[in-house]
Parts: C-alpha cells; sequence; structure tokens
C-alpha cells in the first residue's frame, strides 16, 4: 500500500516538472517508463536547468547509456545513491525505482525549497551570499539575519516541519508533529491554505467535519485556486500510518507557492518604486512645461499639451499593471499609498491644464467646448437608484427638460464650429486642426 502511494504521488510531481520540459514528456506507468532513461534525463534537465548528455534511440545499450548518464550527473552533485544500481533501474524493481524518485524529490525540491527559508523566510531582502557582517560591530539588522540563519539551519525535514507548524499556528490549535497521522484530519492543508491566500477556506465550518471532507475540500482548493498538482488522495492521509514522504512531497509543494508569492510580491514592489520615480519625474517635465509655455498661444500651448500627452501614454503602459491595480486600502504598502498619492495628483495636474487650455479657447469655441462638456457630463450621470416610482419619474422628467434645453442649442453650435475662420490678421492658425477634428466627433 505505502508503496503504491509513492507510485501515484512521485508520478504526478513528476509529471508536474515534465510539463515544463521542451517538449513535454508524460509518464504513465513509473517502472516502465523510467527504464528507457529519456524520462529520467527530462526530469533532471528541468529541475537543474542543464543540458545533459543523451543517447536518441531506445534499444537496450542507449538506454542503459541513458539511466548512467542521469546517475552520474546525480553522483556529480554529491547526492549518495545507495543500493541504486543500473540494471535495478532497467528492470523497474520498484523499490529501487521509488528510491531514486525520492532522493530526486528530497534534493532538488525539498532541500533547494528549504535552504532558501534562512535567506527569504520573514526576511525578503535578505542576502544569502552575505552570511557574515564584515563590520567590526554588527549591526542590529545583522545580528537579526544570523538568528533567523541559524533558526533554519537544521535538516530538510526538520526545517519543512518547522515551516508548516508556523502557518498552521496563525489558526490555533492545529498542532503539526510529524509528516504521518498529524495530516490525517484534513485542517492543516486548510490552515496553510487560508495563511497563503486567506478567505478560500472557512475552518470553524472544517472542524465539525469529517477527515475525509476535509481532505477533499484542502486537494480541491489548492488544485483549483493554489495550481497545486493534486498528489495524494484522501484515502492515502486519512490512514492509521500515512506515506511520510508522499505527504513530504505534496506540502513541499505549498512552500514553494509561499516563495513564488513572495518573489512575485517583491517584483511589484520594485514595479511599485518604479512607478513612483516615474511619476515624480512626469509631475517635474509637466511644471516645466507650465513655465515654459506660460507666455505662449494657444496655438503653441495646446501643440506641446498634445506632444506631452502622446508620450505620457506611451511611457505609462509598463506600469498600468500597478497602476490600475484594484488593492484595497488595508492590503497597500507605504510604497502602494505614495503611487497611488502621485498618480491622483498628476492626473488632477494634467486635469487642471486641459480646463485652463479649454478656457483659454477663442470665441465662439470656448461656449462650444463649455456646452459640450455639460452634455457628456449628464450622459455619463447614473440614474439614482430610487425605490419610489413616483419621486424616479420626477427625477428622470427633470433630467430630460435640462438635456432637452441643452440640445436647443445643437445646430447653432454646429454651425458655429464648422463656419469658425481658423487664421489670424497674420493668417496663421489660430488652433490646432486636430482640436477643431476631436470638438467635431464629439458634436
Amino acid at each position: 500500500e505505502r508503496e503504491f502511494t509513492q507510485k501515484k504521488a512521485f508520478t504526478s510531481w513528476i509529471n508536474s516538472i515534465l510539463a515544463k520540459h521542451t517538449p513535454p514528456s508524460v509518464v504513465s506507468d513509473l517502472y516502465t517508463d523510467i527504464q528507457k532513461g529519456h524520462l529520467l534525463l527530462d526530469l533532471l534537465e528541468v529541475l537543474s536547468g542543464q543540458h545533459l548528455p543523451r543517447e536518441k534511440g531506445f534499444n537496450t545499450f542507449q538506454c542503459r547509456s541513458n539511466i548512467e548518464n542521469a546517475l552520474t550527473f546525480l553522483k556529480s552533485r554529491s547526492l549518495k545513491l545507495i543500493n541504486i544500481h543500473v540494471a535495478d533501474i532497467i528492470e523497474g524493481k520498484p523499490s529501487i525505482v521509488l528510491g531514486l524518485i525520492w532522493t530526486i524529490i528530497f534534493h532538488f525540491h525539498i532541500e533547494e525549497l528549504v535552504r532558501t527559508l534562512a535567506c527569504t523566510y520573514n526576511q525578503p531582502s535578505l542576502d544569502c551570499s552575505s552570511a557574515v557582517d564584515s563590520s567590526p560591530k554588527p549591526t542590529r539588522s545583522a545580528k537579526r539575519s544570523a538568528k533567523i540563519k541559524e533558526r533554519w539551519k537544521m535538516s530538510a525535514t526538520k526545517a519543512l516541519l518547522l515551516w508548516a507548524k508556523e502557518q498552521c499556528s496563525l489558526h490555533g490549535s492545529i498542532n503539526v508533529t510529524d509528516f504521518k497521522s498529524s495530516w490525517r484530519s484534513g485542517l492543516p492543508f486548510l490552515a496553510i491554505i487560508q495563511t497563503l491566500q486567506p478567505g478560500l477556506v472557512d475552518l470553524e465550518k472544517a472542524k465539525t467535519r469529517s477527515n475525509k471532507e476535509n481532505l477533499k475540500e484542502a486537494f480541491r482548493i489548492a488544485e483549483l485556486e493554489l495550481n497545486i498538482p493534486r498528489l495524494l488522495e484522501p484515502e492515502d492521509v486519512d490512514i492509521i500510518n500515512p506515506d511520510e514522504k508522499s505527504i513530504m512531497t505534496y506540502v513541499a509543494q505549498f512552500l514553494q507557492y509561499s516563495r513564488n508569492l513572495r518573489e512575485s510580491e517583491e517584483d511589484m514592489e520594485e514595479k511599485v518604486r518604479e512607478a513612483v520615480s516615474w511619476l515624480a519625474a512626469q509631475e517635474k517635465k509637466l511644471a516645466k512645461l507650465l513655465i515654459d509655455t506660460e507666455n505662449g498661444t494657444y496655438y503653441q500651448k495646446y501643440k506641446e499639451m498634445l506632444s506631452f500627452m502622446e508620450a505620457f501614454n506611451q511611457e505609462k503602459k509598463p506600469f498600468l499593471p500597478v497602476l490600475s491595480s484594484k488593492r484595497s486600502e488595508t492590503e497597500l504598502s507605504e510604497g502602494w499609498r505614495q503611487m497611488r498619492e502621485e498618480w491622483d495628483k498628476l492626473n488632477s495636474q494634467i486635469n487642471e491644464w486641459k480646463v485652463k487650455l479649454d478656457q483659454m479657447l477663442p470665441s465662439p469655441l470656448d461656449s462650444i467646448e463649455a456646452w459640450l462638456q455639460e452634455v457628456e457630463h449628464l450622459q455619463a450621470e447614473d440614474l439614482p437608484d430610487l425605490q419610489d416610482p413616483f419621486k424616479a419619474m420626477f427625477v428622470f422628467r427633470e433630467i430630460i427638460v435640462i438635456f432637452k434645453g441643452l440640445m436647443d442649442c445643437f445646430d447653432s453650435h454646429l454651425d458655429a464650429l464648422q463656419s469658425f475662420k481658423n487664421e489670424d490678421e497674420k493668417s496663421m492658425p489660430v488652433v490646432l486642426p486636430e482640436k477643431l477634428e476631436e470638438m467635431e466627433r464629439r458634436l
């Protein structure tokens, strides 16, 4: 039963890795497929990021050569392959194949993940490469860094367990002491999901459900919401002595998700810092432009505004993902708040500039522009949500009266715009043709 669980869990884990290979490959039967050596090399290439030598064919010699290449590569990484021989893998011996895959999972997946805990856990900016502070008197920050590193300096199994404990400890009395029966209730899985993505589970409700229901719910949410491959089934865990290696492999995927989440958040924070810097530069650019064009004609000012807006709209594209983010106020860091304030401030300054330019339009264009804005404002307004149908009808009629009154001026404004002579006494254009075309389109 243990071998069956491991085979199923390891196969699912391998397939999640092989999906990243070019071209992707799939394991159908672990004991049979591994005999050729190609899938083993594919797996190691994805995990290591290296291109490994291989024979292209599938005869006995070529399969043996590929397996030997894989084992040689593992030994070069200082992995101890105790009692794992080429002949046993070619025969597809279950205990040997599972032992080999577990060695790969433990080294490339679990150890690699927990190794980064000392550097990134609760300390995203810590530099792993500089464990020793060269200054004569260690700073408080350096002491804290050293303490964090020392805390995670333990075996990979213990470090993964400690990480899992800490995620669960945030949600009351959910105790995790091992990678066996501690997970049987399904609550630790749900608690970790709740820590990583608050709001996805109801832990109080989960405490009233059966083990199998909780396990089923945890595996479903992890797969659908966190994109964590489903390595286990409820019946694999809800037994007296579940398989430790299978549960460790599955739990490590949550740590992987946590690390990816942290890296993604760090990337976003960096983008926010870049956006704040860009917004400050745009604000200075706009201020300088307003001073430089202060004594210019309307034509010059509008031309400069168009030029500024064209460059502004082009340059803001890389920052749109953070500028248009819908995060709530409670989720915002200081950097995000500063960015939003700068963004709102700059937009306000641009709108104010546009309003002043519109007010500078020569007659009768200034009146037409003011009328256009009034009509557009009325069209954009949402109707009030009134429960009383008589009151709603009264408000609606008022809006219609205002709109009709505005539309009485439509023909005269259209005639005035179309007959506007766009030149001064020196036969130079007074208004940019683009502005006249824009007004005509709006009409």
